[in-house]
């Protein structure tokens, strides 16, 4: 059944009532860290190849009232040469709106802890404070957890999809040597490339201009944001910051 009604029927968060906001996520505790070892991980990162592009939207009822808050946080963006569209708000449960709330990781500030039990990202801050993101996950890639750096990070990201997509997927023939950055490009607006030990794990933290599949575990693919959260996130972090997945 949809969740949809529930979504748009629900108030929205604000920073004038943050008490009323202390959802229950904060205080669940946060699934035990489990540590990626071995070549079995990182084979699992490949045929994962961070794709999301091509899920279906589902059917939303008219345009309801949202916080003014929020429509501007998600609206469309100039960004060099390509406009990022707005978010379509229906899409997408309010939880899963970019917020700062009580770090809950425990973590140094800088760190990016991804919670996959509950879709969450938190940049951890000082004083205690986290932003959180939504995000998106893959089918392959969501029993997978460990601790890497961020390497390197890239605007309007090229796409390159592993040898064993292209045999899945024999129409990506076409991007075998990459796909340009751009608007239908699956890793967005801004990437960020994760690292473990001095070795790529093919892991990847990136946008996607699919905002229904925030929440969710479809298709292949790595940590995806909305591009707006995305490109708040990259102007966030440095490279050599510590990503956990757990």
């Amino acid at each position: 059944m949809s969740r949809l009604p529930y979504l748009i029927s629900r108030r929205a968060w604000h920073p004038h009532n943050e008490k009323a906001d202390k959802m229950t996520s904060l205080t669940t505790t946060l699934p035990r860290r489990r540590f990626l070892t071995g070549a079995a991980g990182l084979s699992a990162l490949a045929l994962a190849g961070c794709s999301s592009m091509g899920t279906p939207a589902p059917e939303v009822p008219a345009l309801p009232q949202f916080d003014p808050f929020y429509v501007n946080m998600y609206r469309g963006v100039q960004d060099g040469e390509f406009y990022v569209p707005a978010v379509d708000l229906r899409y997408v449960d309010d939880v899963y709106y970019r917020r700062v709330v009580p770090d809950p990781t425990g973590e140094r500030p800088g760190t990016i802890y991804v919670d996959t039990a509950n879709h969450y990202l938190y940049l951890v801050q000082e004083d205690g404070q986290a932003m959180r993101y939504g995000v998106g996950l893959g089918r392959e890639g969501f029993g997978w957890s460990g601790r890497g750096t961020i390497q390197f990070k890239r605007r309007w990201p090229t796409w390159t999809p592993p040898s064993a997509m292209i045999e899945r997927q024999p129409e990506l023939e076409e991007w075998r040597n990459g796909q340009p950055g751009g608007l239908d490009n699956p890793l967005g607006a801004r990437a960020l490339y994760i690292f473990q030990n001095g070795r790529d794990t093919l892991y990847r933290i990136h946008g996607t201009p699919e905002p229904w599949t925030i929440g969710s575990n479809v298709s292949s693919g790595c940590v995806r944001l909305m591009n707006q959260d995305i490109m708040d996130l990259y102007s966030r972090v440095s490279t050599g910051n510590t990503l956990i997945v757990a």
